[in-house]
């Protein structure tokens, strides 16, 4: 049987961060996915935005991996040519009386460590987005938007070219400690030997802990559509509504491209069976979306949104409790767990790659350690030696 230092499950952008972050290390990584390709799932169907870090508890992993990996993405992206744009955003109170969770929404960026907020009088929003409706806004200029698949493909070549290895069409199907770390089954017959897992498996992450042998929490899953405008937006910023249960409301996000779209709203899913999940959008919905967007934007063309995709979002919460911070497990000898990883996990993906990297440990095979890629090196990829 084949043995490694360290086998990564899930090749999101989560998870080759985290691989990336370890073969800079100097350890010997796979990583081990299940689909025929990088980011198919929670990293393919989002909204692509960098997030400044306002709307998580002070002192939660989300806020302080939030506030960290935002400044590791733009250092990230600009050393590596990886597109993207610091274009800000603005979240808005369409009624006064909603002024005062603005203030509180701002009150909590700052806990976080987010020192560029403004608030905004009606006249002020005017001024920066002249189409826009509201009684008063909030405003990010860290917040921007990144080309995912772009910054995934620079993480893997990162990782690779650290000497970490990709494995495709692979779903870890079993597995078990034993003497030297742990055994795992790989699809029906191939077993490796790893010192160390990293389940980073996204949607299928409760499964592959179970086919470990652990237990999960409770996992809600969340579907979220998306419906892109035809034409232009007159807009050069992200539009926000204020949060809602379950997810940020539906906001206006620009692509790379300055083509606008819409989403996500929230629908609660009965099951959590990776597996039988539907990523249709139901052209239905559309009504329902545009009475959403008219709130802020009263200009909105008829008949001008169509259905574009969806996301599923894995929550620790369910409707209407709180959100839910990550859950980041080390509690079984060698194995690091990684639950409800939805949003900020993609403008926290380098953050979490360097927590991670620190919990698994200075042990197992090393190589000599290699030059990082430019690009900000996470600091525990600094201490082998």
């Amino acid at each position: 049987m084949d043995r490694i230092d360290v086998a990564v499950i899930g090749a999101g952008v989560v998870g080759l961060a985290i691989a990336r972050a370890l073969a800079l290390q100097g350890r010997e990584v796979v990583v081990i996915e299940a689909a025929g390709a990088i980011g198919t799932g929670i990293s393919s169907r989002n909204s692509e935005v960098i997030h400044a870090g306002l709307y998580h508890a002070a002192g939660s992993l989300k806020a302080r991996l939030c506030v960290r990996g935002r400044a590791l993405l733009y250092g990230y992206c600009a050393a590596r040519g990886i597109a993207h744009r610091r274009c800000g955003k603005l979240v808005v109170a369409t009624r006064a009386e909603d002024l005062p969770r603005l203030q509180a929404l701002a009150a909590s960026g700052a806990a976080n460590g987010v020192d560029d907020l403004r608030l905004l009088d009606r006249a002020e929003t005017r001024a920066l987005e002249p189409a826009l409706e509201a009684a008063g806004a909030l405003l990010s200029p860290s917040s921007g938007i990144v080309d995912s698949h772009g910054l995934m493909t620079a993480l893997l070549a990162d990782a690779e070219q650290a000497g970490a290895t990709l494995a495709l069409a692979s779903p870890v199907t079993g597995g078990a400690p034993d003497g030297a770390g742990w055994r795992l089954r790989v699809g029906e017959d191939f077993e490796l030997g790893a010192r160390r897992v990293v389940n980073a498996a996204g949607l299928f992450a409760a499964q592959v802990a179970a086919a470990l042998g652990r237990p999960a929490p409770p996992l809600r899953f969340a579907r979220g559509h998306y419906f892109s405008l035809a034409g232009r937006a007159p807009f050069s910023r992200l539009i926000y509504p204020l949060p809602v249960d379950g997810g940020l409301g539906i906001h206006l996000t620009l692509d790379l491209g300055g083509q606008a779209r819409f989403g996500p709203d929230v629908q609660w899913l009965p099951g959590t069976d990776p597996a039988a999940l539907d990523y249709g959008v139901d052209p239905a919905l559309a009504p329902a979306f545009e009475a959403e967007v008219r709130g802020y934007w009263p200009g909105l063309p008829a008949g001008a949104l169509q259905p574009a995709y969806s996301g599923i979002r894995p929550k620790l919460g369910g409707p209407g409790e709180p959100a839910a911070d990550f859950h980041i497990d080390a509690a079984a000898p060698g194995l690091v767990n990684l639950f409800g990883i939805e949003s900020p996990g993609l403008t926290a993906a380098l953050a979490i790659a360097d927590h991670v990297a620190s919990l698994a440990g200075d042990g197992g095979l090393r190589r000599s350690c290699r030059s990082a890629p430019p690009g900000p090196m996470p600091p525990a990829a600094a201490s082998c030696g």
